[in-house]
Order: structure tokens, then sequence, then C-alpha cells
């Protein structure tokens, strides 16, 4: 399943997918209802246009901004990443997926009304963090997947999430292995403990000797002073905060940063 996903997604081998990050939508306590939705396109096409002009592999789209995150969004959440996706969706050149922290459903369902390829979330296991008692039903979302025909809709399983601690006591490659078995995923990611940190390179190691036909993605905290070591071990990575102006999550993606940092990756591809 491994190289079909590469063939028929991505296309390239260890790809890079670059978020562009929503402001705080309508519903959210950051939302800026005097910039208005018209403005947060101007930005998301700026970002689009950055990542393409950098070189990179593929996009993902994601409400990082509205902070608090849930675990389940309200439906203007739903609409609002929805109709953003759909105005600039003529101007990607790539492949795209969808986020829609922290609600896998609602991420199914802007993924099918988009025409996304991929999409990233928790769908497995239960944490405590800043957001309280974090449970999840991977059973009930695959069916709901299942049942608006979103089939082909490739899974990224976040299975060590940001901002919380996991109730296992088990080891990562035993969750790792469990969560192939039971939960069906198509793609693995490892996350440090919050957006921008690293996991340490031990992790992903375990991961892949774990599950070593899945293919297996750095989640978070990529950059040039690790990607050398990282996507060695690793597939593929998502990237945000590194490719943003000064490595600041909430600025704009800055084309040099993505330039220079994909430049690395096409060494890397060849050795």
């Amino acid at each position: 399943m491994s190289n079909e996903i590469i063939k028929s997604i991505f296309k390239i081998n260890k790809p890079i997918i670059g978020m562009v990050h929503f402001k705080a939508l309508p519903g959210s306590p950051l939302f800026n209802d005097k910039e208005g939705i018209e403005n947060m396109l101007i930005l998301i096409n700026k970002d689009i246009e950055a990542l393409q002009d950098g070189g990179i592999d593929a996009i993902m789209f994601g409400n990082e901004n509205d902070r608090p995150y849930q675990t389940k969004v309200s439906e203007v959440t739903i609409a609002t990443m929805s109709y953003l996706i759909g105005r600039v969706r003529q101007k990607i050149k790539v492949p795209f997926g969808v986020d829609v922290l922290y609600d896998p459903r609602a991420t199914i369902a802007v993924a099918k009304a988009t025409g996304a390829s991929f999409i990233r979330e928790v769908f497995t296991s239960v944490f405590a963090g800043d957001i309280g008692l974090w449970n999840t039903s991977c059973g009930e979302v695959l069916r709901y997947r299942d049942a608006i025909k979103g089939n082909n809709i490739i899974t990224m399983y976040n299975i060590n999430a940001e901002f919380a601690s996991t109730l296992e006591t088990r080891p990562i490659e035993l969750i790792a292995k469990s969560v192939v078995f039971s939960s069906l995923p198509d793609i693995l990611l490892i996350s440090g403990s919050m957006t921008g940190d690293i996991a340490a390179a031990s992790y992903i190691e375990k991961v892949k000797k774990a599950v070593p036909d899945i293919l297996v993605f750095i989640n978070t905290g990529l950059n040039l002073n690790n990607i050398s070591e990282m996507l060695q071990i690793a597939d593929g990575a998502i990237v945000g905060t590194s490719f943003k102006k000064d490595g600041i999550t909430w600025n704009p993606i800055d084309k040099i940063r993505v330039i220079e940092l994909m430049e690395k990756v096409k060494k890397i591809r060849k050795l």
C-alpha cells in the first residue's frame, strides 16, 4: 500500500507537505470579523503561491489558529474551510489535503467536499492534555468515510498527538503495530510535544522497524538543522513552522525558506 500511495498521489520519494494555516475562522475566539473572509483568501493565496514557487510536493490546509482547539467543531468551521478551499482550488497545482483540528469526521467532510486527496487527524487512543480528555472513535469515523463514499481519501494517523499525552502505557512501537493491525491507517505520523517541535529520531526508527510496510512521516519540527538526519529515517514530512517567516508559526510562508529546505530534500533523495 505504501508504494501505491507514493505513486498515485505524491509521485515522488520522501514527499514534503507544506502547511497553509488559515487565520482564525468564524466561531473561534481569535476570529477578526473586521478583516473578514476575503482577507483570509488573500493570505491563503499568497501562502499557496510561496509554497508552489518554492518547489513543494503537496499542500495541507489546516485551521491552526482556531485556538483553543476542539475535538468537535461547529458547522461554521466546516462550511468556512470548504468555502475557502473551494475558492482557491484552481490555483493548486500539487496534491492537497486537509486537517480540521481535532475533528476527524469534520476533516473527512471537508476533504470530500473539496476533493482533497488526503487527511491528517488523531484517529486512535485516548489523550489527556490542553483540551481536556480526548477520546477517539476510529471505527465510527472510518464508517462515516465509507458512508459518504470517501474511501479514496488517504488517512494520515497522528499516533502521538501534540499538546497531549496518551493514556497508553505501551511503547510507541507497539502502539504503531497495534494501530496498523486494528485501525487501518494509510500513513503514520510521529509528532513532537507541540507544533514546531521534532520527535526523537529513535521514535521514528522504532516505528519504522515495527511496521516496515507502512509509510511513516514526520508530523512536526522538521527544519534545515535536522532534515539530513530525520529524512534519512522517515518516508516524508509535513512542514509548517519551519516555512514561516522568522520560523514563527503564525507568520506567512517565506518562499526562500521553502526553496532552501526543498533543495536539501532533493539532495537527500539522491543518496
